[in-house]
């Protein structure tokens, strides 16, 4: 199995954990409520009856806190990929069943939690780690699939390995990409499979 996605930057001062812990459940309590633009870190403080400024010793910023609940979100979404994916008998079903659950995963979230979903879109317009580090972990995943039909000959190997996975990535940016995702909700049901059913005869011998 691949690693997961990295977690938060690390803290500033002590690092107890249960503490870390703590704050990060208030605040995505408090961002899953009012959603993360509107709430400060002095309302998580409040929320759990601890200074502002001992806040600060765990996290940075607002953001760092930010990252913690965006990590596990993008988490939750790798290994629910990985799963789906993990006894696929080809890596044709591999790649469908990836690219499937990956866009499953997004919409359920969008849907059922959005002021959390709005948290991994936030975090993919600005570049946030968390979110750099999700598309790295779909990247790598999808060379996984590549190479391996590669070497059991049921994809081609004409096209640079390299070039193959980042134009398949291209294809299913929208879907990936949170931020993107939530503008083609529309296209959930059957986007996936068309596009599926595209990048494989692409990758025909």
């Amino acid at each position: 199995m691949i690693e997961t996605p990295p977690s938060t930057p690390p803290s500033r001062g002590p690092a107890e954990h249960s503490v870390r812990e703590q704050i990060v459940a208030a605040a995505e309590e408090h961002f899953s409520h009012y959603g993360y633009e509107k709430t400060t870190v002095s309302d998580l403080a409040k929320s759990i009856g601890f200074s502002k400024a001992y806040i600060y010793k765990f996290f940075d910023s607002k953001q760092t806190i930010g990252e913690a609940i965006c990590s596990k979100v993008l988490s939750a979404i790798i290994e629910a990929i990985e799963e789906a994916v993990m006894n696929a008998p080809t890596p044709t079903e591999k790649f469908r069943r990836m690219f499937k659950a990956l866009v499953e995963t997004g919409s359920n979230l969008f849907f059922n939690d959005r002021k959390l979903y709005d948290i991994a879109a936030h975090s993919a317009g600005e570049g946030w780690p968390s979110a750099r580090g999700y598309a790295q972990h779909i990247k790598q995943m999808l060379l996984e699939i590549i190479r391996e039909g590669r070497e059991s000959g049921e994809f081609e190997r004409k096209t640079p390995l390299d070039e193959t996975v980042h134009s398949i990535f291209l294809v299913m940016h929208p879907y990936v990409n949170p931020l993107l995702l939530q503008h083609n909700l529309d296209l959930v049901e059957e986007g996936p499979t068309q596009l599926s059913n595209l990048v494989l005869r692409s990758l025909a011998p």
